[in-house]
């Protein structure tokens, strides 16, 4: 008689020796090597932006700083408490954010579920009973039909040794899958501070440019007031007051379009916090009171591909690929299998069920070797190489636009200074044309198509060096966002 602790002793035995013994078949994983480059851009970096005099915050110098650690929070760098509650909001209310948490949360448990599949035996507890009536005619005999009980109670095991490591590579691919998921958490993360910060400037902007025309238009109509009052003391003539007129209608004209811009935006910003446009309640943010960081961090180019989710999540794509083709190499080799084993009693009563005469057992095994698939196995190992090739080409293509997101960012800061530095000049001389333009016209020395001209240049200069400055502030967040954004400083528990 087979004792069941000694059953259970054997198979384990054996299925550990098996695991032990077994070898795992095809390429093993290793990191892509970072590219070699020394910069990111193909002339040399200033170590600092031009300074842009009376700019007030957006003006200040700002100092790349190279190899310099990105902070977690890096959006606090604003000095903006409207924006750090923005920011708030949206990690706690996106949609988005929270889907890429409960994908991350599955693709972890269908690791779980497989790995218990895979690497360990199926045991099952198995009852039953059931009546019968038995006819003896059935094995060529004339007892006469009887009726009985029979029950069964058991216990069933199956396994299947992984000696060449198909499962193994199952397994490795499934957690090469939670690591896609988890960097893609990370990259959710990172787009939604990203977006939330630009778009909180965009509106700050939109908002700044409809406050200057409205002061502009104030400017105007207290000219017109002035025009029509010096038409009836018959010192000016009518065109000059239809002059006005039409230069107060063109800039109203321009604020239809950017209050449609600003209700899209805010529209845009209500979503990424998570909440109904017609629901929000969004705080406001002063673009002249947002502080613009002065040290920005440059990262060395060997450690942006561990810092950019993007390019975690492509080589855990790699990764799993790689894998697939170790398992489509095992399934070259032979597969061995613990068939059904079955440990029980057997018995027409129930008081007797038990009885060491009514045990029962039995042990079955297979080995499966592949010998004629039509060429089919090694097509699949062919196509899983393949879809290697294919997950490498969109890896490298991944990093090298990381690495031109960055070149693009470090230039356009070194731009931006430059603009806004240009803006403000050209801000400064318009209003400066406008003042002298009108004394002149209020001396009688030029008519009034200077004056026109005067404000019109004017308007364009103060709506140009808003949206210069605005520049500086949108693609500072660029840059925090090209270099990975700091995720890796965040904890377990705010990373899920």
């Amino acid at each position: 008689m087979l004792d069941f602790k000694k059953l259970k002793l054997v198979c384990i035995t054996v299925i550990l020796s098996g695991a032990l013994a077994g070898c795992m078949v095809g390429p093993d994983f290793h990191l892509p090597a970072p590219p070699t480059t020394k910069t990111y851009t193909k002339t040399i970096l200033p170590h600092k932006t031009t300074r842009v005099l009376a700019a007030g915050n957006a003006g200040k110098t700002q100092y790349f700083i190279n190899n310099q650690d990105i902070p977690a929070e890096w959006w606090t760098l604003y000095h903006s408490t409207a924006l750090n509650r923005l920011i708030t909001m949206g990690l706690a209310n996106s949609p988005n954010f929270a889907a890429a948490k409960a994908t991350l949360l599955q693709a972890q448990e269908n690791l779980n579920a497989q790995m218990g599949t895979l690497l360990f035996p199926t045991v099952n507890a198995v009852a039953n009973g059931q009546r019968q009536k038995f006819s003896g005619a059935t094995i060529g005999n004339d007892v006469p039909s009887s009726i009985f009980n029979l029950y069964n109670v058991g216990v069933a095991v199956s396994y299947t040794f992984d000696l060449f490591g198909s499962s193994r590579r199952q397994i490795e691919a499934l957690r090469a899958q939670v690591d896609f998921r988890y960097y893609q958490l990370q990259a959710a993360y990172l787009a939604l501070t990203a977006n939330i910060v630009t778009t909180a400037i965009t509106t700050a902007s939109l908002q700044a440019q409809i406050n200057a025309l409205h002061q502009l238009i104030r400017e105007e109509n207290n000219q017109l007031a002035i025009n029509i009052q010096q038409f009836k003391l018959g010192s000016t003539s009518e065109a000059n007051v239809f002059s006005q007129q039409t230069q107060l209608a063109q800039t109203n004209a321009l604020l239809p379009p950017l209050e449609q811009s600003l209700s899209r935006a805010q529209h845009a910003l209500a979503v990424l916090v998570g909440s109904l446009p017609s629901e929000s309640q969004l705080p406001s943010i002063d673009l002249n009171k947002l502080n613009l960081p002065a040290r920005l961090p440059v990262s060395l180019p060997s450690a942006l591909v561990r810092q950019r989710p993007d390019i975690q999540a492509a080589e855990a794509l790699l990764h799993q690929a790689n894998a697939q083709v170790g398992v489509a190499t095992a399934n070259l080799f032979p597969q061995i299998t613990l068939g059904t084993t079955n440990y029980g009693w057997s018995s027409s009563t129930v008081n007797d069920l038990f009885h060491p005469a009514t045990l029962t057992w039995s042990i079955g095994g297979q080995i499966l070797q592949p010998l004629f698939q039509g060429g089919a196995l090694r097509a699949q190992k062919r196509a899983a190489m393949a879809a290697y090739e294919q997950v490498w080409a969109q890896y490298r293509q991944t990093v090298l636009q990381a690495f031109q997101n960055v070149a693009d960012s470090l230039r356009a800061l070194e731009s931006d200074a430059k603009e806004l530095k240009a803006q403000k000049r050209a801000e400064i001389a318009a209003y400066a044309a406008l003042k002298l333009t009108k004394g002149q016209y209020r001396l009688g020395s030029v008519d009034y198509l200077p004056v026109l001209t005067a404000e019109q240049q004017y308007q364009q200069a103060l709506v140009n060096r808003i949206q210069a400055q605005a520049a500086r502030y949108s693609d500072t967040a660029a840059l925090f966002q090209a270099l990975g954004g700091g995720w890796w400083h965040r904890t377990e528990g705010e990373i899920q």
